[in-house]
């Protein structure tokens, strides 16, 4: 089994040979022999917040994989899963690239070697997405909320989910929106494994997968000239290398103000990661630790990489950026129902209020709504109800009657 490791360095990957029988004390043996990291100098731990730990106190709070005799398999740890890592005390990356020394202790570099070693970046001119269309009442549930509540203010972002035809044509259906804390230049995810399960779990019901991630810049983001952050790309870079879908879709939105004109304009953008930046994020080219003077609009990596006829470590965020084309329709879902993970709590009394609104439409119709599905699912069984009921939802299809009777139970208790 694979393991991917997070820590302040990046991204690593580690080899578990026995998942079954491994306990927490044996991974960090694990890490110690691949990473190099004392096993006395690490905190472990399956929630990201680990990575924000600024003192001892702070990493005592993370205690999940704190007893050495845990085995991982009861931290629901499969293969590719994350695990995040704090540790004391300063190591030594290994570069994405060995070379052999050239001389009388290795082989002789030729000028073609050279330049095959190099990791050369450049514009990317086609995307694996050939379109990407947005469902028109998701991508206006979005935008109205970062627009009328927030302003514009801070950041907001979600995961969008879908269909991808076999053209390279993406369609997003729904959006789902994780917890997470909106700054002014960042956007952090508190990602919940448990509520991620459920939402894979509907979105199979439904036909669909996680096709794409979805955020906002700030209004005084648009002051800036860049098209994304640095730390916008290395975000983008990360869940596109974590999805392993070619056609997987990075889309922008941003309140474009027109000074002229007196007024403000919601535009969407849509863009794919290139190749070469995913590669590099996936070797651990870049620097993830960004300064407070950092240059928002470049790209800073560890060693030298061939931009045109230069050597740099310096890359303008464009080159990474693959610009991918916009349309919108009308999908299978509604938006009605109120967004999990914002402001306010969703309760069964929203259902309650949801159910009474559409009682004309038939029941399958009330309950086409991604985000009334996540309700349910939380107190319906994961492996039988929930894709059952969304695969009444995928065909449009009668919605059996004890499940009626229990929605609507669910609704009138509250």
């Amino acid at each position: 089994m694979m393991l991917r490791i997070r820590s302040r360095d990046g991204l690593e990957r580690v080899k578990v040979e026995n998942p079954n029988g491994t306990k927490v004390s044996e991974l960090k043996t694990i890490i110690q022999k691949q990473l190099g990291i004392p096993t006395h100098n690490q905190t472990l731990s399956t929630n990201q917040n680990l990575l924000l730990a600024k003192s001892i106190e702070d990493l005592i709070r993370f205690n999940d994989m704190s007893n050495p005799n845990t085995p991982i398999s009861a931290l629901n740890l499969s293969h590719g899963s994350i695990v995040f890592l704090a540790y004391e005390g300063e190591r030594r990356v290994p570069g994405p690239t060995a070379f052999s020394p050239a001389g009388s202790f290795g082989r002789k570099m030729t000028m073609d070697d050279l330049i095959a070693k190099q990791m050369r970046v450049s514009r990317q001119e086609n995307p694996h997405c050939e379109l990407v269309s947005f469902d028109r009442d998701c991508a206006n549930a979005f935008q109205h909320y970062v627009n009328e509540t927030l302003a514009f203010a801070v950041k907001r972002g979600g995961f969008m989910y879908g269909t991808v035809s076999e053209e390279g044509k993406v369609e997003v259906n729904f959006i789902y929106e994780p917890p997470q804390q909106g700054l002014e230049e960042n956007l952090l995810f508190f990602r919940d494994p448990e509520e991620e399960k459920i939402v894979e779990a509907i979105a199979i019901g439904l036909g669909m997968r996680r096709v794409g991630f979805i955020f906002t810049q700030t209004v005084s983001q648009d002051k800036k000239d860049y098209t994304l952050s640095y730390r916008e790309v290395l975000q983008a870079a990360e869940y596109h290398a974590e999805s392993g879908l070619k056609e997987w879709v990075t889309a922008v939105v941003k309140l474009e103000v027109n000074e002229e004109m007196g007024g403000a304009d919601v535009h969407f953008e849509a863009f794919q990661i290139s190749d070469v930046c995913i590669r590099l994020f996936k070797e651990g080219w870049f620097v993830t630790e960004i300064k407070e003077d950092h240059d928002p609009k470049l790209s800073i990596m560890k060693k030298d990489v061939v931009v045109g006829v230069k050597d740099t470590k310096e890359v303008d965020n464009d080159f990474f950026l693959v610009v991918v084309k916009i349309a919108d329709h009308q999908g299978p879902l509604s938006t009605a129902f109120p967004v999990e993970n914002r402001n306010t709590q969703v309760t069964m009394k929203a259902l309650k209020n949801h159910l009474e609104r559409t009682k004309n439409l038939p029941f399958v119709k009330r309950i086409s709504d991604f985000h009334l599905l996540l309700v349910l699912a939380r107190v319906l069984d994961l492996a039988s109800d929930v894709p059952a009921l969304a695969e009444c939802v995928q065909a449009q299809g009668a919605v059996p009657e004890g499940y009626q009777i229990l929605i609507e139970s669910m609704a009138s208790a509250a």
